[in-house]
């Protein structure tokens, strides 16, 4: 698996609104700044109050939502999806929202995270009739809802949603009403805003930002909101947990102009390459982060260690996901394509290169190695996170250990097979006191998992590859 050019991907964004008579253009606009969250696959289903409509397809918003689609989606409220897969495969019929017909109305589904009880629930589903169109995880929730009967659709998804384990943050739609729910651990961001008469969710602030919406607040643990013609109804489905939400929302997956839990994004990228530069300090010429998700943590520590900051690496933003190349000779070329060393800036100086996480360790090799073929003395690494050494199984493609370069070498042998100079890591502890979340829970409302092997839920036989049972099944934090 280190062969591939392949970091870190998170599994989607969601973005719903109520009461705007242009919904689907304010979907697309939320999607598309949330596209950095999910970019195999986009879709919207929009209601009219009296019908669902969909559109949906492989791709980039941009390129499954142009002005004409969008134009026959006509409606006052909407939710949409931006994709990319770790539960289910790549299919077409795997793009979200998945929208469901049936006797008593219709419903689209919306959902963010990844449910380790689902292949569990999905059997027993299925021994009771249930017929599942799709192998995402996702699926689960609808079936669980239509199998509690002909009670109010609200009671029914608190009882679905009950039955679930793991991490989700959901949005549904029905011809009436806007429904959104997190998990009672918190573990993926949610929020709400006020937009015109209307209100909107997210999965992160900077979708309000573009579409002119004003934030109001959090969506809190195992909440549960109802927005209608009345307005907002606040429930809750189960009692919050331990909060534990997902660091790599911190360190890499949310955007730096998007709030988390009160905390900005840039501001904690920034405190964690400060409290990188304090504990691994290193003398130095220049400090370049590799672009895009490691620029503030690079500013931040410049700022602390006085070495100046440069643009040492610069991105080319017109290049396509290089994992996703029909060969593997092209995969080669993926950071060369993706990436350029400045050559006058790094040539003859002693480089720190900050990054925000090693995977695999194939980029980061691959960078070293520019940086060094454009004239760098020395490379420095610094990562701006721990090790990854365990796998996630709430909603990041890494769930398989043998895919993780720290699960099975040393930081001494991962320096070696990345040819940095030097290379440290943030420790656990100082990466939890740089985000400053100010919360009483344990790990201070992390998750940790991925870097401690410690799981704040169960994990359940079979949502694990089979090498991991023996080792992970019932692990807590």
């Amino acid at each position: 698996m280190l062969g591939e050019i392949k970091g870190l991907n998170e599994e989607c964004g969601i973005f719903g609104v109520y009461g705007h008579p242009q919904a689907a253009h304010m979907t697309y606009y939320g999607l598309h700044a949330l596209q950095h969250r999910g970019q195999e696959g986009a879709g919207v289903v929009v209601s009219d109050g009296y019908d669902l409509k969909q559109s949906k397809g492989q791709g980039l918003v941009t390129e499954v939502l142009d002005e004409e689609e969008l134009m026959t989606l006509s409606g006052h409220a909407a939710i949409g999806h931006v994709r990319y897969s770790t539960a289910g495969g790549k299919t077409f019929e795997n793009i979200q929202p998945l929208f469901f017909r049936s006797s008593t109305g219709s419903l689209a589904l919306a959902h963010n995270g990844n449910l380790v009880n689902a292949t569990k629930l999905r059997q027993e589903l299925e021994e009771t009739g249930s017929i599942f169109q799709t192998t995402s995880d996702t699926e689960v929730i609808a079936h669980l809802i239509k199998r509690a009967g002909r009670t109010p659709i609200i009671d029914r998804i608190k009882q679905a949603l009950n039955e679930l384990e793991g991490a989700y943050a959901i949005v549904m739609l029905d011809e009436k009403r806007l429904i959104a729910a997190l998990d009672p651990r918190g573990m993926r961001p949610l929020s709400l805003a006020k937009v015109g008469s209307g209100y909107a969710i997210a999965s992160e602030t900077c979708a309000f930002d573009v579409v002119g919406a004003e934030y109001i607040r959090e969506i809190h643990p195992g909440e549960l909101l109802v927005i209608d013609d009345q307005g907002i109804q606040v429930d809750s489905f189960s009692q919050p947990k331990d909060r534990s939400i997902c660091t790599m929302e911190y360190v890499y997956f949310a955007r730096p102009d998007s709030n988390v839990d009160h905390n900005n994004i840039h501001s904690v990228r920034k405190r964690l390459g400060k409290k990188l530069a304090e504990v691994s300090p290193v003398e130095a010429d220049v400090v370049t982060g590799v672009p895009d998700s490691s620029i503030s943590a690079a500013i931040g520590f410049a700022e602390q260690s006085g070495i100046p900051y440069e643009l040492g690496l610069i991105k080319n933003r017109y290049v396509g996901r290089t994992f996703i190349q029909p060969s593997q000779a092209l995969r080669e070329r993926g950071v060369q394509m993706k990436l350029s060393a400045v050559k006058k800036i790094v040539e003859g100086k002693r480089v720190v290169m900050v990054d925000d996480s090693i995977v695999r360790g194939t980029t980061s090799r691959r960078i070293v190695n520019m940086l060094k073929e454009a004239g760098a003395k020395e490379v420095h690494v610094r990562i701006s996170s721990p090790p990854i050494t365990h796998p996630c199984f709430y909603g990041i493609d890494t769930s398989n250990s043998g895919e993780l370069i720290a699960e099975n070498h040393s930081i001494e042998e991962i320096r070696e097979i990345i040819g940095a100079d030097t290379l440290t890591y943030l420790p656990v502890d100082a990466m939890v006191e740089a985000v400053d979340r100010n919360d009483t829970s344990p790990n201070c409302g992390h998750c940790l998992a991925c870097f401690t092997g410690k799981y704040p839920t169960d994990l359940y036989e079979d949502s694990l590859p089979p090498h991991e049972k023996e080792q992970l099944i019932g692990a807590k934090s």
